[in-house]
């Protein structure tokens, strides 16, 4: 039986990620069409990579994310009394991130109109066809294989591990990316979101707060599933 398990479970994120692929660049209004999407999923993968390496050198285990730091905790894989110094520290360091990007930007922000592309998806994610089930359910997903993917990886803070991670969030992104950009941290989405509302960027656009829960509980629901699925399958 368990080769039985390991097989379907296996295959299950070989194909959802395969053609998964396939359907973001095949089909209409994807973003995964844009030339620079292998470019953003990739650096993207890297810098949860370097994130990751940052992380564990200062004593942490590299989570990064709340959904992964609850996921983990409520089925017995982290402490529970470290759960808010985590997510604490994952928000405020994506604050901190979004505000050297603006000033590092800072004089193309001025020279950019939102219409050019000075708008809130530089720093938070946005569906390609706005549909506010369908976006929450592409978030779940997404973060579901990715949490799964990630529990399958043992301490993901050693050695290379933190390379596979990244190369884990680009395949993530390639494949179940295109809809709505691929948020999987409610950190890396809402404090950076927080930030391009309060800063005095200028020329920006509107931040689209009304967006902001799905990339908050989809990515929670879909870490909170995957680690409930990893227990009752390990256990």
């Amino acid at each position: 039986m368990d080769g039985f398990i390991g097989e379907f479970l296996g295959t299950a994120v070989l194909i959802t990620l395969g053609t998964g692929t396939g359907a973001a660049i095949s089909l209409n209004k994807s973003l995964a069409k844009k030339q620079s999407w292998l470019y953003v999923t990739l650096a993207w993968g890297m810098a949860v990579t370097f994130g990751i390496y940052v992380a564990a050198n200062f004593k942490a285990e590299g989570h990064l994310n709340p959904a992964v730091t609850l996921a983990f905790a409520t089925f017995g894989y982290f402490p529970w009394s470290q759960v808010m110094p985590y997510i604490l520290g994952q928000f405020l360091g994506a604050f901190v991130g979004a505000l050297l990007v603006i000033i590092q930007y800072y004089p193309h922000f001025k020279a950019t109109k939102p219409d050019e592309g000075n708008t809130v998806g530089i720093f938070a994610t946005g569906p390609a066809i706005p549909n506010k089930l369908f976006n929450f359910l592409s978030e779940l997903i997404a973060t579901f294989i990715f949490i799964f993917a990630l529990l399958n990886l043992g301490d993901f803070d050693k050695g290379l591990k933190p390379f596979i991670v990244g190369l884990l969030i680009m395949v993530v992104g390639q494949s179940l990316g295109g809809t709505t950009g691929f948020a999987l941290n409610p950190a890396r989405d809402l404090a950076p979101r927080f930030a391009y509302t309060i800063c005095p960027v200028p020329n920006k656009s509107r931040s689209n707060w009304s967006y902001s829960w799905v990339p908050l509980f989809g990515p929670i629901l879909g870490g909170l599933l995957a680690g409930g699925l990893q227990y009752l399958l390990t256990k």
